[in-house]
C-alpha cells in the first residue's frame, strides 16, 4: 500500500510539474505569436530568444506588493483565486497523455470534467462579488451567465462522441479513434465544441468578463501580486485543458505513426492552442447581447440537431 501510494504521488507530482511548465511557456508562445501577427517582435530580451521571460514574469508577480482592498470581503477575496486554479488543475487528473500515462482513468471521466471545470466560474463570481467593486461584480455576473449559456451546447456537442465511442472514459474515447478520428465523423460537433470551449475559457471574441473598455479589468480589477498571478495561471491552465480535450475528443489523441504517444498529443495540443491565438489576433470582441443570443439561438439548436442526427445514424447503421 505504501509503495502504491508513493508511486501515485510521484506520478501526480511529475504530471502536474509538466502541466505548470507548459502553462508558463504558453504565455510566452502567445505573446510571440501575437507579436508575429501584429508585425512586432514580442518578448525577446530575457534569456536567449526570450525563453526566460515566463520565469521573470513569475518572479515579478511574486515580489510585487500584495494588497487587499479595505472594502473587500477578505475571506472570499483570498479564496477565489485558489478556487479558480484548483478547479482546473483537478481536471487534469483524468486527462491521459497516453494509454498508461494518466493519474486516474475513470469510467465517468467526462462527467468529472464537466463538473470540475464548471466550478472555476465560482472562483470568478466570488472574486467579482467579494471585491465590492461594481466593475468587478459585473465581470463576475457575466461569467455566471456565460457559463450557464455555453455549458449546455458544450455538453451536447460531445454527446455524439460518447454515443459513437460507447464510453465516458477518455482513454476508451481515444482508442475508438484508432481507425478514423472523430473530427471526420462529428464535424459539426467539432465546430460547436471549439466555439463553446473558447467561450468557456473566456478567449477572444468571448472575453466579456475582463472587457477593459467597459469593466477596467473585470473581476480581476482589485487583485495584485500572486493573487492576480493565480488567476492568470488558471486562465492559461484552462486553455491548455481545452486544447487537450479538443485533441482527445476529435483529433485522435495520442494516435499517430512513428512518434511516441505523448509527443503526438503534445503536437496536436500545440496546433489547437495556435488556433486559439490566431482567433484572438483576428476577431474583434463581440457585444454581450450578441454573445448570449449566439448561444441560445444558434449553438443550442445546432447542438440538438447534431445529437439527433448522430443518434439516428448510429441506430440505423448498427
Amino acid at each position: 500500500m505504501t509503495m502504491d501510494f508513493l508511486t501515485g504521488l510521484i506520478r501526480i507530482i511529475l504530471i502536474f510539474s509538466v502541466i505548470m511548465g507548459l502553462v508558463a511557456y504558453m504565455t510566452l508562445m502567445e505573446r510571440r505569436f501575437l507579436g508575429f501577427f501584429q508585425l512586432r517582435l514580442g518578448p525577446n530580451r530575457v534569456g536567449p530568444g526570450g525563453l526566460l521571460q515566463p520565469i521573470a514574469d513569475g518572479i515579478k508577480l511574486f515580489f510585487k506588493e500584495d494588497m487587499t482592498v479595505s472594502h473587500a470581503n477578505r475571506f472570499w477575496f483570498l479564496l477565489a483565486p485558489a478556487i479558480a486554479l484548483v478547479s482546473v488543475l483537478a481536471c487534469f487528473a483524468v486527462v491521459p497523455a497516453s494509454a498508461s500515462i494518466v493519474v486516474a482513468d475513470m469510467p465517468v471521466a467526462v462527467l468529472y470534467l464537466l463538473a470540475f471545470s464548471s466550478t472555476g466560474t465560482y472562483g470568478i463570481l466570488l472574486a467579482g462579488w467579494s471585491s465590492n467593486n461594481k466593475y468587478s461584480l459585473l465581470g463576475g455576473l457575466r461569467a455566471a451567465a456565460q457559463m450557464i449559456s455555453y455549458e449546455i451546447p458544450l455538453a451536447l456537442s460531445i454527446v455524439g462522441v460518447l454515443i459513437i465511442a460507447g464510453s465516458m472514459s477518455l482513454v476508451e474515447i481515444v482508442k475508438a479513434q484508432e481507425g478514423l478520428w472523430f473530427i471526420v465523423k462529428q464535424p459539426l460537433g467539432f465546430v460547436l465544441f471549439l466555439i463553446c470551449i473558447s467561450a468557456e475559457t473566456n478567449r477572444t471574441p468571448f472575453d466579456l468578463l475582463e472587457c477593459e473598455n467597459e469593466l477596467v479589468a473585470g473581476y480581476q480589477t482589485e487583485y495584485s501580486s500572486m493573487k492576480f498571478g493565480l488567476f492568470y495561471m488558471a486562465e492559461y491552465a484552462h486553455i491548455l485543458l481545452a486544447s487537450c480535450l479538443v485533441s482527445l475528443f476529435f483529433l485522435g489523441g495520442w494516435n499517430g505513426p512513428l512518434l511516441p504517444a505523448p509527443l503526438w498529443l503534445l503536437i496536436k495540443v500545440f496546433f489547437v492552442f495556435a488556433l486559439f491565438i490566431w482567433v484572438r489576433a483576428t476577431f474583434p470582441r463581440i457585444r454581450y447581447d450578441q454573445l448570449m443570443s449566439f448561444s441560445w439561438k444558434v449553438l443550442l439548436p445546432l447542438a440538438f440537431l447534431n445529437l439527433m442526427a448522430t443518434a439516428v445514424l448510429t441506430v440505423y447503421l448498427a
